[in-house]
Formats: structure tokens, sequence, C-alpha cells
């Protein structure tokens, strides 16, 4: 696989490149391991709309937590996914690094540029959230988002530098998002 680096990085270029082959040859490692396939494919579709964590804001309202503020979640997670496919995405216009992942996994063929990383980026945008709202349940909600990030260089959808850069967007749109969410610090 080669890997492009997103436009408009400069001499970076060339080392971003080099880590994304190097981050595809460590995933391929695992690549055929029928748990590691089940799990990374799975997490992808469950990434798609940000389905995981629609379903982790019914469950904690389900268990508990009051349901405003998963409606509120559920609206800021549309508002990122708005920023970021019909605003950030349209800045690099980055190829994938196949058009339809790996033709090991059954995977969506996304229609938005590859850098950054929308699943990465929704990922750490509603692990932050989450995190504000039930702090002990914080490694969950990261471990999640690992998964469902990581899932996509696995599938071979987005180059390993997509989901940092995701990861990166996702955290600071959540810390401007933390002020709608109407929580200064975790209380549970």
């Amino acid at each position: 696989m080669s890997s492009t680096a997103p436009p408009g990085l400069g001499a970076l270029g060339p080392q971003i490149a080099a880590f994304d082959e190097w981050a595809d040859a460590q995933l391929e490692r695992l690549r055929g391991n029928p748990v590691a396939d089940k799990v990374f494919t799975t997490a992808s579709h469950l990434g798609d709309m940000s389905v995981i964590w629609h379903l982790v804001s019914v469950a904690r309202t389900v268990g508990g937590a009051p349901p405003v503020e998963a409606l509120r979640l559920s609206a800021l997670i549309g508002a990122e996914s708005l920023v970021l496919n019909q605003g950030i995405k349209r800045l690099f216009r980055r190829q994938r690094p196949t058009i339809a992942g790996d033709e090991r996994f059954d995977v969506r063929q996304p229609s938005t540029s590859s850098f950054p990383s929308g699943h990465a980026s929704s990922a750490m945008f509603a692990a932050t959230l989450l995190t504000r709202l039930d702090r002990r349940r914080a490694p969950l909600w990261y471990a999640i988002a690992g998964i469902v990030a990581l899932s996509r260089p696995y599938v071979r959808i987005h180059h390993a530098s997509d989901i940092v850069g995701g990861a990166i967007v996702g955290r600071l749109l959540a810390r401007l998002a933390m002020p709608v969410l109407r929580i200064n610090r975790a209380t549970r």
C-alpha cells in the first residue's frame, strides 16, 4: 500500500507517508485473525453514523442518566459530523488507501475524503463528552473510541494519520461543545 500525506503539509509529507506505511504493515500482521477481523469490522460498522455513541446514550438513559443528556449528546454528535464532513474534510480532499476498503472486509464505501477520519473524530468527541458526564467510565469510553478509530485503517478505508488527525479534531470540537452539554465537570 502506498500512502500520500494530506495536502498542504509540506516537509512533513514524507514522514506522514512513512508512518502510514509502517502502521499498515503492523495492522497487516493482525489482519486474518478471525477475532480481530470480526471486532474491527463490527466496530467500523457501528461507527457509521455514530451508531455506537447513540446506543451508549440510550443505554446510559436506561441505566438512570437524565434523558436530556442523551438528547444533547446526540444533537452534538450530529453537529460534529456536519462540521467535519461538510467543512473540515473539504479542506483536504485526501485520497483513501482503497476506494471501498480491503476486499477481505465488507464495509460501507465512504463518499467524503480520507483526512481527517470521521469515525476517529466522532469517537474522540463522544468519549470526551461522555467522560464529562460519567468520569468513572472514562476508560470504557476511550477504549470504545480507540477500537472504533483503529477499525478504519484496519479495514483499509483510512490511513493511520487520518485517525490521528480525526482524534485531534474530535477532541478540539468536544472542548468547544462542552458548554452546550451544560456539564462543567463529572458529577457521577
